[in-house]
């Protein structure tokens, strides 16, 4: 008879604290095996950057370190979930597998999907925890900020490691999945980045609480700024190094002790706001790939692969975008205003489909969380259809949010000589000026790719025309059905939504 065992099977929620699935597997009794499998197939997935299972590594060696002086193994393998279940059941009677909900790409999903027939045919249980305050099979949102809150205030889910049987695993096993080795410069810290791990996620939130956020709201849009004065915590929600149930209880203290309620206020509003787009795409996953408000299929169509390398590569000639792309390569950072003027300016003034950039931000972004970010990119693009149409201006946005150009000159050091005003728009110059600064308009930095006045006049034309069409209309009433309680505008929604929890909360 082989030996039983239970799984706690780690995914998105890398992290000792506050975890459900691994308090209750203990409290089992049985031998507890703590697993993660780095899975080729996402490894390779379109959205997939070495910089996301970089902060895997960084963050499971952080929970390898505090379960070292316990004797509790925990062990990550390179192999399909599947594969290592079913070459686990040749060694063991896996009794139960516990796990985080996961709102994730189709990719994971459909590998789910897997997992629950695997483990229904093997008569092995599967046992599932709710993540953060979204909801499985919410078919409106009716009461959800109640529920939402009440998720948010129940007590925090503490192990007792003192009572963890741990599974040992045979040296043969082990050898079967870590003998395609991880890519060597996964290993290797990249000092722009921020790390992995539950004590670096606990210094970035503790920082935040109780001393940048004082700049908080002042800063929020500002691209420089905004590096020290955000919370920066969003990759560590993303990988589950944090819970959304300790970011929000750990708010309200800081409110309490600090007494700033306004910057503290608008933070937690945001925590808010973050489930409720992950809700959008457990309630509509096909938004991944196709615009939620059917009624925008007709337009945007064709691809430009030479516009769209522009912007990817940030050579666009508009010197702001260049430098948040740059930026977000190099960093895997950048703040939300930036972020939706890069869509804004892909769907917008290149007039490109959403769906032609989406890949390559979500490689970006450190913290990219498919509930936000397909949900995002679809907000800025205008496609579903219950939101104010926002075309940012990438010059005024400079103009408004880096006056001196610090941020541009920061990240394209070839304007670095210019002053500020041609820094921002170096198109400006006379020949003779661009001789005085010995630069060479075209040869030092690109001349801009599109006519950015004609270009949003045309986007602005061609939105609010399609707003009228009949089947855009509808499917307005249908997404608003959905994914709000309101019959306003969805963002209008959210805001309102955002203070009813505030008020619920106390």
């Amino acid at each position: 008879m082989l030996p039983a065992m239970n799984i706690v099977w780690l995914k998105r929620d890398l992290r000792l604290s506050d975890h459900a699935p691994l308090q209750t597997a203990i409290a089992e009794g049985l031998p507890l095996l703590l697993l993660y499998c780095f899975e080729p197939s996402w490894m390779r997935h379109a959205d997939s950057d070495l910089r996301h299972w970089r902060f895997v590594w960084e963050s499971l060696r952080d929970m390898e370190a505090r379960l070292a002086p316990r004797g509790i193994p925990l062990y990550w393998l390179h192999g399909e979930v599947l594969p290592v279940l079913d070459a686990l059941r040749d060694i063991f009677e896996v009794k139960t597998i516990f796990s985080h909900e996961e709102t994730g790409n189709r990719l994971t999903f459909d590998r789910d999907l897997a997992v629950a027939d695997f483990c229904k045919k093997h008569g092995i249980a599967w046992r599932e925890f709710q993540t953060g305050g979204v909801a499985r099979r919410l078919f409106n949102r009716k009461n959800w900020e109640q529920k939402w809150v009440d998720a948010m205030s129940q007590p925090v889910a503490e192990p007792d490691f003192s009572q963890w049987k741990p599974v040992v695993l045979p040296d043969d096993f082990l050898q079967k999945f870590r003998a395609n080795p991880l890519p060597p410069a996964l290993f290797l810290p990249e000092k722009m980045m921020q790390p992995g791990g539950e004590h670096p996620a606990r210094r970035y939130l503790e920082s935040f609480l109780y001393e940048r956020k004082s700049q908080y709201f002042k800063h929020i849009s500002k691209p420089e700024e905004a590096r020290r004065s955000c919370s920066r915590i969003s990759p560590y929600l993303t990988w589950g190094n944090l819970s959304m149930r300790q970011v929000w209880q750990a708010a309200r203290a800081a409110t309490e002790h600090t007494g700033d309620r306004y910057n503290l206020g608008q933070f937690t509003s945001r925590l808010f706001w973050h489930c409720h787009f992950i809700q959008k795409l457990e309630a509509e996953c096909r938004m991944e790939f196709e615009n939620l408000n059917r009624g925008f299929d007709s337009i945007r169509t064709e691809t430009d692969p030479a516009l769209v390398a522009a912007w990817q590569e940030g050579r666009t000639g508009f010197p702001l975008v260049d430098a948040c792309m740059r930026c977000v390569a190099a960093t895997g950072y950048l703040n939300f205003r930036m972020r939706s003027m890069l869509v804004s300016f892909l769907t917008h003034q290149l007039w490109q489909p959403w769906q032609a950039g989406v890949h390559h931000l979500a490689r970006m972004f450190l913290d990219y969380e498919p509930g936000i970010h397909y949900s995002q990119f679809q907000m800025q693009a205008g496609t579903m259809g219950v939101n104010t149409i926002r075309i940012y201006n990438p010059v005024k946005q400079a103009e408004e949010h880096d006056p001196e150009a610090v941020f541009i000159k920061k990240w394209l050091p070839e304007l670095a000589d210019l002053p500020a005003p041609f820094a921002r728009e170096p198109w400006k110059m006379t020949a003779l000026e661009a001789a005085f600064y010995q630069f060479r308009p075209g040869l030092d930095y690109p001349a801009p790719v599109v006519d950015l006045e004609k270009t949003s006049a045309f986007a602005r034309e061609m939105l609010w025309k399609h707003k009228k069409d009949p089947l855009v209309k509808a499917e307005n009433q249908r997404i608003l059905r959905v994914h709000t309680k309101r019959k306003d505008a969805d963002e209008t929604s959210v805001m309102g939504d955002a203070k009813t929890v505030r008020r619920l909360a106390g």
